[in-house]
């Protein structure tokens, strides 16, 4: 059975690797970015694709979305750092099947695989309150159509910073973090926001920062 792992972390895709075929009964194919991941989806027809988030070229949604839109016939699963409850509704609107954090990746995506070739959905134990809230409707308010909501205190302040028209090198000084930093945090509000494109984020800033308190 054919198995996609795409994962820009070379030391987390050999290890998925190496675990999986330790169990002899998947053919494990791997990709190092989503454009990759997609190809591969497309040409080698795998049973499942385990996708990291973040990824150059194309984020684990993007592939996501272009998966439902061709109709191509594989389930995703989602891997990811970060217990974000937006980033998670997003993943669970789309279809994914699947939501695994990395810090448990080792443990638990065989028996994710599992459930999902039972035709059942998997999540994380430790993100299983996400479930819950979204299911009892408990999630951001239909209201919140600019999906301000769904953004932390710092993405909330990039938001703002970008409307100023400053630099991702300039916010990374003034937050005194990285700037891989500030382009993480830059591609978890497009993820939350499902905003795409070189100046999408930079339109939706100047046009909502003077909605944020």
């Amino acid at each position: 059975m054919k198995i996609l792992i795409a994962d820009d972390h070379p030391l987390m895709l050999k290890g998925l690797q190496q675990v999986l075929e330790s169990q002899k009964k998947y053919e494990i194919i791997t990709a190092q970015n989503g454009e990759e991941a997609l190809g591969y989806i497309r040409e080698e027809k795998p049973r499942i694709a385990v996708l990291d988030i973040e990824m150059p070229q194309k984020t684990g949604f993007e592939v996501a979305r272009q998966v439902h839109y061709e109709s191509l016939p594989v389930d995703i699963i989602f891997l990811t750092m970060y217990k974000d409850e937006s980033m998670f509704n997003k993943a669970m609107d789309i279809g994914v099947k699947g939501y695994v954090l990395k810090e448990n990746t080792v443990s638990e995506i065989t028996q994710c695989l599992q459930n999902v070739l039972k035709g059942e959905h998997y999540l994380s134990p430790a993100i299983s309150n996400f479930l819950i809230r979204r299911n009892s409707k408990l999630v951001s308010p239909a209201s919140d159509k600019d999906g301000l909501n769904a953004l932390t205190r710092t993405e909330k302040r990039i938001i703002k910073e970008l409307a100023d028209l400053k630099t991702s090198q300039e916010i990374a000084d003034e937050h005194n973090v990285s700037i891989k930093t500030i382009q993480n945090h830059r591609n978890n509000i497009c993820n939350k926001l499902g905003l795409s494109g070189t100046h999408a984020l930079l339109k939706y800033a100047v046009e909502h920062a003077s909605k944020i308190k």
